[in-house]
């Protein structure tokens, strides 16, 4: 046994350190997952709540199955307001 001094800790290697990349990468991507899920599910219930009657998405809908056509020319004319004003 010979006693050389302190030996260096050796670096991790290319595969340790891409196993490493990975692995945060992959929990990002499920961090990400997991937020826009939450994100998606509140975004359904505020669906689901103006859907209810006498709510406003209910109104639209109504409205929208009695006069189609009519429905489309307004849509297309507050798209065309919207777009100049931009």
């Amino acid at each position: 046994m010979s006693i050389d001094g302190p030996r260096p800790i050796p670096e991790p290697g290319m595969a340790e350190r891409a196993i490493d990349t990975v692995t945060d990468v992959s929990r990002t991507i499920g961090e990400v997952t997991g937020a826009l899920r939450a994100a998606i599910d509140r975004l359904s219930e505020a669906i689901d709540d103006a859907r209810r009657p006498g709510q406003p998405l209910s109104t639209i809908a109504a409205i929208t199955r009695e006069a189609p056509l009519t429905s489309l020319l307004v849509a297309f004319m507050f798209g065309i307001a919207v777009a100049r004003r931009r």
